[in-house]
């Protein structure tokens, strides 16, 4: 699993967007869709194989050569993580503006927004009227 606080890289999604994809892959198949698709090098598949694998996002089979990658973490469970880990660095009160802008910039089909709009009707009803600031510990003024 996710060993605790890791994160990917654009560069690591980029590889783990292709294994999870295909459901497993080999280095040669990782290496040629990468060239395709980024123009990367060998060496740098490689790299960010070893290190997806040292963050616990991939294992392999143990073969020397043409070795198979299988992720072992699902695709939405990475997302949810780099999601939820970028939200809790935001101050609280900037979230609703972040995730506003983030929906009104991406692509979303006509079921994600009938998703969203039951999703937030339902969290409507209990949310507060105003979100507290989460930048300082409480008491903070003590520390002066």
């Amino acid at each position: 699993m996710i060993k605790h606080n890791q994160t990917m890289t654009n560069s690591e999604w980029e590889i783990m967007r292709v294994i999870w994809t295909l459901g497993e892959a080999t280095s040669r198949q990782i290496i040629r869709i990468m060239s395709l698709k980024k123009d990367w090098a060998p060496s740098t598949v490689k790299t960010l194989l070893t290190r997806l694998q040292t963050k616990g996002y991939l294992t392999d089979n143990g073969a020397s050569r043409d070795r198979l990658y299988i992720p072992t973490v699902a695709e939405h469970d990475a997302m949810m993580h780099a999601l939820n880990h970028t939200i809790q660095a935001m101050c609280a009160m900037c979230v609703g503006d972040a995730m506003a802008n983030v929906i009104a910039t991406t692509e979303l089909s006509q079921g994600d927004i009938l998703n969203l709009q039951r999703v937030l009707k339902e969290k409507y009803a209990t949310a507060p009227e105003t979100v507290t600031c989460n930048c300082m510990p409480n008491h903070w003024e003590e520390l002066k």
